[in-house]
């Protein structure tokens, strides 16, 4: 599973393969120097988008929440594989970055930071959680040195099919606002976006908030499906269209009565995140959309 994942993360090391162990250098700052300098990377490469779509254009955390409208439309969108594909394998090098973290940081082997990281992952549906909970760590730390750390813009590029796709919703205006709601920290939810060339064609953003310690939210808690609910402004949830490619948050969207959810299949289902729930519209990539909903996208051209 993650031999694709540690090939990339092994072309980072390579990079600054200067930076060698010796033997006065501990493992732990060896992997915290390797992601230092990662980060600094992908800062740079991140100041540096010039493309279309490559700038946020909401407020990302409004001092002011909208009043709830019972007529507002919205339609919420995943991001991690949802708005890119799931074959780009980004989920096994961040499986790879969180091992690597429970590894270092925590003083494991190989064996017992596995079965730690997914024993946490299936009760907490973050891995975060339980770190938070039962090893008293900070969260967005955690955050900078595994989502922050991965060197996405060697994977994700402008995708202008995947623009059109949602510049026809917007030209449709059949919902009121296109709304991204994640489980990931803000930081990476951006960059996925700004590198997409998309990120200029949303209203705004719910995410799980690594800044609350002790109150780390996520789908498919419905109370994370009422905060998107409110910073939106949404209403009513039968105003609401939900595209996921996790099949338990899609049964949350369901049991909401939202008036349709999307679940994204890009090959098979993934059994962690929960069978296909009935009810559903399936499709198996996120431009495929105007097949399940072409009501939304009446009158925006071809």
């Amino acid at each position: 599973m993650f031999n694709c994942a540690r090939r990339v993360i092994q072309n980072f090391n390579n990079r600054v393969g200067q930076m060698t162990i010796t033997s006065t250098t501990k493992p732990k700052a060896h992997y915290r120097n390797l992601v230092e300098t990662q980060l600094r990377v992908n800062q740079e490469r991140l100041d540096a988008l010039t493309h279309p779509g490559s700038r946020v254009a909401f407020e990302v955390d409004p001092k002011e929440l909208p009043l709830p409208d019972p007529n507002l439309k919205v339609f919420f969108f995943d991001i991690d594989n949802c708005l890119y594909k799931r074959s780009t394998r980004i989920h096994d090098q961040m499986q790879v970055s969180i091992h690597d973290y429970f590894k270092n940081e925590l003083d494991l082997n190989d064996d017992n930071a596995r079965k730690l990281h997914y024993s946490y992952y299936r009760e907490y549906g973050l891995a975060i959680r339980g770190l938070v909970k039962h090893h008293d760590i900070e969260a967005l730390e955690y955050n900078k040195m595994v989502d922050d750390a991965l060197p996405l813009h060697d994977i994700l590029k402008p995708d202008p099919e995947l623009r059109a796709m949602l510049q026809r919703l917007r030209d449709a205006s059949t919902v009121d606002k296109m709304w991204l709601f994640t489980n990931a920290y803000k930081n990476h939810g951006l960059r996925c976006v700004r590198l997409l060339g998309i990120a200029d064609l949303f209203d705004g953003i719910t995410y799980c908030d690594y800044s609350q310690k002790d109150n780390l939210i996520c789908k498919p808690d419905p109370v994370a499906f009422e905060r998107a609910k409110v910073q939106s402004g949404l209403g009513d949830y039968a105003n609401a269209w939900f595209v996921d490619d996790s099949g338990n948050n899609i049964k949350t969207g369901l049991s909401l009565g939202m008036k349709k959810c999307i679940h994204l299949i890009e090959e098979e289902v993934d059994e962690m995140l929960g069978k296909n729930p009935d009810g559903s519209l399936v499709i198996k990539r996120i431009e495929d959309l105007p097949q399940v909903v072409p009501e939304l996208f009446v009158g925006a051209g071809p």
